[in-house]
């Protein structure tokens, strides 16, 4: 505990019965152990808070990154080149559903 051996514990122990006495020393183990317990809280909800920090500042370095990826790989000429060529594509096809459709209306 604290990287103290048994010795030290004892030696310790002994000096808070010289000091406190036994009638104050259960007090004072209990308001030890219970502002460690809190120590040990606060520093759990700190490095909780931290690490969300952390998480949250990794994915908006990362969005960032994939929103420049995107913004390099998409560029307005080839954009306007692809949307040209769906045009044509449907407007194919709209011609092709007409002339089935005179087709069968003949049929």
């Amino acid at each position: 505990m604290f990287g103290m051996g048994l010795g030290e514990i004892l030696l310790v122990a002994v000096v808070a019965i010289i000091f406190l006495g036994p009638e104050k020393l259960p007090e004072a183990m209990v308001k030890t152990a219970k502002f460690f317990r809190a120590v040990k809280k606060h520093l759990t909800e700190a490095k909780t808070a931290f690490d969300q920090e952390i998480n949250l500042s990794e994915l908006k370095s990362e969005a960032l990154e994939y929103k420049e990826k995107l913004t390099k790989e998409i560029d307005a000429p080839k954009l306007e080149e692809t949307s040209r060529e769906v045009r044509d594509l449907f407007s194919d096809l709209t011609t092709t559903v007409k002339k089935t459709e005179d087709e069968i209306k003949r049929a």
